[in-house]
């Protein structure tokens, strides 16, 4: 299996963690090697550097990490900026254009962006520029779609949904860009939700009236890192499974406050109350599976759901029944609670450290 920018970075990284501790190693006279052989190892972790730094643009020391922190940022803000100002530039000078002129404009800026954003793929290693160019790309094709909608009289549909979520997982994949995958995988789950409505007998706009439209995407969603594998890309899995855990406790969470929204024709109690269990033992579930799979994104959204669920609870139980003091002293020693159950389950994991 090829190697990928990820372990180029975590082998970079496990070289400097090497390089500390042989120095702290050398200073307390416990290293048990000479110079010779140490020598020749950091000859070798030079030369994998040098590869990496040239086939994965890797960040070799942490003021490289820092700078690359700073580049997504910029390159993010970039990105939102430009496609700002394309969007203003539509709405200011799009009359002035005949509907020939115009057509002519939206396949134009379409296919110009996207030819832009190949070619810095091929010429930008370190894909800054390139994922810039593809989210500028793809704010001029959900443009392209949306204004011939308007020029040819087309009825707005849910339809549009689709080839917007397919154009962004497109540009995704080929920049490796998470925030093009998100979008995406947000649209398709829009779509999903629309259609799944339409069937029922929602009109599209009004599916999301129902909640429970989403829970089975967001599952495939969540699972689907599993059948299908993203180790070639980074973060990816993680995207998948935080944009498919926010699609099925979303709905948890609505539902659990608002049983008007459920398709269930139980008593309105009782569906709140089952939500509301449900979400406590999803939540916990999370934080096991986070821990077992060592999926920290799935550990860190169970916790913070669990939270929320019982910080919700709490009020609607004890925020106008006890004194402002004493609820506040219940939630301190919830939280004490959930420390100590979330040490046991660190000491618990084989890979964590004995407290």
């Amino acid at each position: 299996m090829p190697l990928t920018r990820d372990q180029a970075q975590q082998r970079a990284d496990d070289i400097q963690a090497f390089r500390r501790e042989a120095q702290r190693l050398q200073a307390e006279h416990a290293w048990p090697l000479d110079d010779a052989p140490l020598a020749q190892i950091a000859a070798h972790h030079e030369q994998l550097l040098a590869q990496y730094r040239a086939g994965f643009d890797i960040d070799p020391d942490q003021q490289s990490k820092r700078l690359s922190l700073s580049m997504r940022i910029v390159s993010l803000l970039g990105a939102l900026a430009l496609a700002a100002s394309l969007l203003f530039f539509f709405y200011q000078f799009w009359g002035l254009f005949g509907e020939a002129t115009q057509v002519g404009i939206l396949l134009g800026f379409s296919l110009g962006s996207l030819l832009l954003t190949f070619a810095l793929r091929r010429r930008d290693p370190s894909g800054y520029f390139a994922k810039l160019a593809a989210t500028l790309a793809l704010a001029c094709f959900m443009l392209n779609i949306y204004m011939l909608g308007q020029i040819f009289n087309i009825t707005p549909s849910d339809k549009a949904l689709l080839p917007w979520g397919a154009y962004a997982l497109l540009l995704a994949y080929a920049c490796n860009a998470r925030l093009l995958l998100v979008i995406g995988l947000v649209c398709l789950l829009a779509f999903c939700v629309s259609r799944i409505g339409s069937l029922i007998g929602f009109y599209w706009l009004y599916a999301g009236e129902r909640p429970e439209n989403l829970l089975l995407p967001g599952l495939l969603l969540f699972l689907l890192p599993q059948w299908l594998s993203q180790a070639r890309y980074s973060g990816f899995a993680s995207a998948y499974r935080v944009v498919g855990l926010l699609a099925l406790f979303g709905p948890m969470l609505v539902l659990a406050n608002w049983a008007e929204g459920s398709y269930l024709r139980l008593d309105a109690d009782l569906i709140e109350n089952a939500y509301q269990l449900l979400g406590f033992a999803a939540s916990a579930l999370l934080v096991w599976l986070g821990s077992r799979r060592d999926w920290p994104e799935v550990a860190l959204f169970g916790q913070l759901a669990f939270i929320l669920f019982l910080g919700i609870k709490m009020v609607d139980w004890w925020w106008e029944l006890l004194p402002k003091y004493l609820f506040f002293l219940i939630l301190g020693l919830a939280a004490i609670l959930a420390l100590l159950i979330l040490g046991r389950l660190r000491r618990g994991y084989k890979g964590g450290a004995s407290a």
